[in-house]
């Protein structure tokens, strides 16, 4: 979405089109774009357990063969763009078929099993990690960083004034994306008293977990209460969140890493233990520039969230990881992207990596 809002930005712009799975927030989220969606067969995202998806889902993924031929058929975009999940495996396949070069962007250190299997199909490929070029070894790979919400929609006075936040205390953000949100639920229950004391908490607590962490915010003392701020998601107001926020506690995916790098937030980050260790590989990444700190899922609990705390009460270690997350920000990630999904679009020679570079580190749109 992100670079779809770049890709309208431009002064001649595309039409768009989104090709889909049965599985995912893409149904709910891209028809309120204006974008038209349809949907393949097979889900977004492929089964991890031992269930009857595990035979359905390869009967899907040959269905979706001459599905995704005949929309591009009917079509015939100029160019494609994906992020390489198991969604894409059909459109690139069909798209190499046809010759309509496709742009594949990939966000983590250790790419996925359906973008191996389908890098060398696309034509260029964008990624959020230096090192992960080298693992896919393609021919044209730039390092754009990761495509995020527009930093620059709102400032962080105005983002406190919609959030009801005052100007002067300090705010902790605490979410933990959509997989294994009960940890991070846990540990904001049992260090929520102690938090209050110091901070205001924002925290996004899943649908499943909202109704437990209002009865914890109601156990707190009355004058202490309006301190910790639940929601059940955030959705369109994470951005107002990340820009009136002063430190951050979530996952390592690619998006939670360039969102906090953007908005200059230190972050202390617990990887997601499962998916191969994609996340791991990630929190070990950009911890190494300074801008976050790494606890391990196991290890993260109530006092573990109340030290990670404690570096809102340390100037000199804040002030560092911010500057370091300010220098590993890629807020123009989406016009990097967009820029070369131009290029491929018009067959035009692909742009030489310094200009990406610049485009990625917000030195304005491409043309």
């Amino acid at each position: 979405m992100a670079v779809a809002r770049s890709l309208r930005a431009l002064p001649s712009a595309p039409e768009l089109a989104w090709i889909g799975g049965h599985r995912g927030l893409e149904a709910g989220i891209v028809p309120a774009t204006g974008i038209p969606f349809s949907r393949l067969a097979l889900r977004s995202l492929r089964s991890a357990g031992r269930d009857v998806h595990v035979v359905l889902d390869p009967l899907r993924l040959a269905a979706s063969f001459p599905q995704a031929l005949w929309r591009l058929v009917r079509r015939r975009p100029d160019a494609i763009v994906t992020s390489g999940g198991y969604v894409a495996i059909p459109i690139l396949a069909a798209a190499r078929l046809l010759r309509i070069p496709a742009v594949l962007w990939e966000g983590n250190v250790v790419p996925g099993r359906s973008v191996r299997a389908t890098a060398r199909l696309a034509d260029v490929v964008a990624v959020s990690f230096e090192a992960t070029c080298a693992t896919l070894g393609v021919e044209r790979c730039y390092v754009t960083g990761t495509p995020i919400r527009d930093p620059r929609a709102i400032d962080r006075e105005a983002a406190r004034e919609r959030l009801g936040i005052p100007a002067g205390p300090r705010l902790l953000l605490v979410f933990g994306g959509s997989q294994a949100v009960r940890r991070f639920n846990a540990a904001v229950a049992g260090a929520l008293p102690r938090l209050v004391e110091r901070c205001w908490v924002l925290h996004v607590t899943g649908e499943a977990g909202y109704g437990e962490m209002l009865v914890a915010r109601d156990a707190l003392p009355a004058e202490r209460r309006d301190r910790y701020r639940p929601f059940p998601f955030l959705a369109g107001e994470m951005t107002a969140a990340l820009a009136a926020s002063d430190l951050v506690v979530g996952r390592a995916g690619s998006s939670t890493l360039a969102e906090a790098a953007a908005f200059g937030l230190p972050l202390v980050c617990i990887p997601y233990p499962h998916a191969a260790g994609h996340q791991r590989a990630n929190a070990e990444a950009y911890a190494a520039t300074g801008a976050a700190r790494v606890v391990d899922d196991a290890d993260f609990d109530a006092d573990a969230l109340v030290a990670a705390a404690g570096l809102l009460d340390d100037p000199p270690a804040h002030l560092a990881m911010s500057a370091a997350a300010r220098g590993a920000a890629r807020p123009g990630a989406a016009d990097a992207v967009a820029r070369l999904v131009l290029a491929a679009a018009t067959r035009a020679a692909y742009p030489p990596s310094a200009e990406i570079a610049r485009l990625a580190a917000g030195g304005g749109a491409g043309t």
